[in-house]
């Protein structure tokens, strides 16, 4: 593992590491106090139910993955990387001062816009930052660049989040998001750069501005690449099953744990935490190489800890005598409670094992002059899961009026059955992927 940090002694990978870290660190600065401002203030101002507007402030900023990832795919195998990363980040910074002056005078359909507009600008950017490694990074540094990037990807999300809930509490707390999240865009756009110059892998390339048209036809090349098409259903699968756990957790925190608000950090955490180590570890575990091996100890364990979590809440018994919320000192007194953090850690840990094989082998076996595109098409299908994660738990909890602690059994039991279908399709189509690659 030591020699996985030693990549960021390297500029090629330092400075767009820290580019994606702050990008994804300011989105969730953005996003988290958004929703804690409707949620505390503006749905009370605007007579509008809170669960309206944090949906709305949800699909505005997925939207942009529908409609524009296939044309962020196709400028980015067009132009030079670098520059890109940069116009990207002075977008992010333009967009941050429309979103401070839209927190500072409190004009929430401004917020909205600035919401629609940084999902759109991180949908740009996304496409960039992972045809950039296999490009930047020599064959075995591949797992281990894309370790650590979904280590820095979960700690941003969680850095973010927790900074956002501190900003809201200080005192002219609007004044404090807007100068915090303009700090951050500026910060992330010297990161920039030091980003050295990325060739175009196809330079010649003709955009198609039709976003309708260049979706289809980017999910149609993709389809005619069968690994890399279940691969990216896996990528995806991971986002649908992520969602479901993490949108959830500040309600069964509160509902069955019977948590306040540090709770829900400290659970945040423990997932987090473990989604990076558990990605750290990838390249230990695959001697550097890029494979899938490590895939069904990921699906098993992200099966076994969501099953075994409905078991643990199923049996806890937390004493309310007091009526009050309970801190994580209290809590982790309470019996079972310490079985409920663990399945929490491990749920992350096996993500982080599932989700870097698969992000390694899109890279390494996309067509070099299509491998942004490929990485759109990715972006396409994260979205479609995403949506269908909400739908799914909306189903399940109010249509069935299943508990919390079933839905986490039902994902459970149904990751194990996506699980054995994409291992089986995987290992059925890596063989003739791999004679492409080589020939290629």
């Amino acid at each position: 593992m030591a020699n996985q940090f030693q990549l960021f002694k390297r500029r090629r990978f330092s400075a767009m590491f820290f580019t994606q870290f702050l990008g994804a660190f300011n989105d969730n600065i953005f996003k988290q106090a958004l929703i804690l401002v409707l949620t505390y203030t503006a749905a009370s101002q605007l007579g509008v139910a809170v669960s309206i507007l944090n949906n709305l402030a949800a699909m505005l900023f997925i939207l942009p993955y529908f409609l524009f990832s296939a044309l962020a795919g196709q400028l980015a195998d067009k132009y030079e990387k670098s520059q890109l990363t940069r116009f990207t980040k002075l977008l992010e910074l333009s967009i941050m001062v429309i979103a401070a002056v839209g927190f500072v005078f409190e004009w929430y359909a401004l917020l909205f816009v600035a919401l629609f507009l940084m999902g759109t600008q991180s949908t740009f950017f996304g496409p960039i930052k992972y045809a950039y490694l296999p490009q930047a990074m020599k064959k075995n540094e591949l797992v281990g660049a894309n370790g650590l990037f979904q280590m820095g990807t979960s700690l941003a999300i969680l850095l973010g989040m927790i900074i956002a809930g501190v900003l809201t509490q200080l005192h002219q707390s609007l004044y404090w998001i807007s100068g915090v999240v303009l700090i951050v865009a500026v910060l992330g756009y010297l990161t920039s750069r030091a980003i050295p110059d990325m060739p175009a892998m196809q330079p010649s390339l003709k955009i198609n501005w039709n976003i309708f048209t260049t979706s289809m036809s980017a999910v149609r090349y993709l389809y005619s690449l069968p690994f890399l098409f279940f691969v990216i259903l896996g990528n995806s699968w991971f986002w649908f099953y992520g969602a479901t756990f993490l949108t959830q957790t500040p309600e069964f925190s509160k509902v069955i744990l019977h948590g306040d608000e540090s709770v829900v950090i400290f659970l945040l955490t423990l997932f987090s935490v473990g989604v990076s180590i558990g990605s750290l570890l990838c390249k230990t575990l695959t001697k550097n190489q890029v494979s899938i091996k490590l895939l069904p100890f990921g699906i098993a364990g992200l099966s076994i800890f969501a099953i075994d979590l409905y078991f643990s809440l199923s049996g806890l018994t937390i004493d309310i005598s007091q009526n009050s919320l309970l801190g994580i000192g209290q809590l982790s007194t309470m019996p079972g409670t310490v079985r409920v953090f663990a399945d929490l850690f491990f749920l992350g840990f096996s993500g982080g094992l599932y989700i870097v094989p698969l992000y390694a082998s899109m890279q390494a076996y996309a067509p070099k002059s299509h491998r942004a595109r490929i990485v759109g098409a990715n972006n396409i299908f994260n979205a479609i899961f995403m949506v269908g994660s909400a739908i799914f738990a909306i189903v399940i909890l109010n249509s069935l009026k299943m508990s919390l602690p079933q839905l986490f059994l039902v994902t459970g039991i149904l990751n194990i059955v996506f699980g054995l279908f994409l291992y089986v399709k995987l290992t059925t189509h890596i063989g003739r992927a791999t004679m492409e690659t080589q020939d290629g």
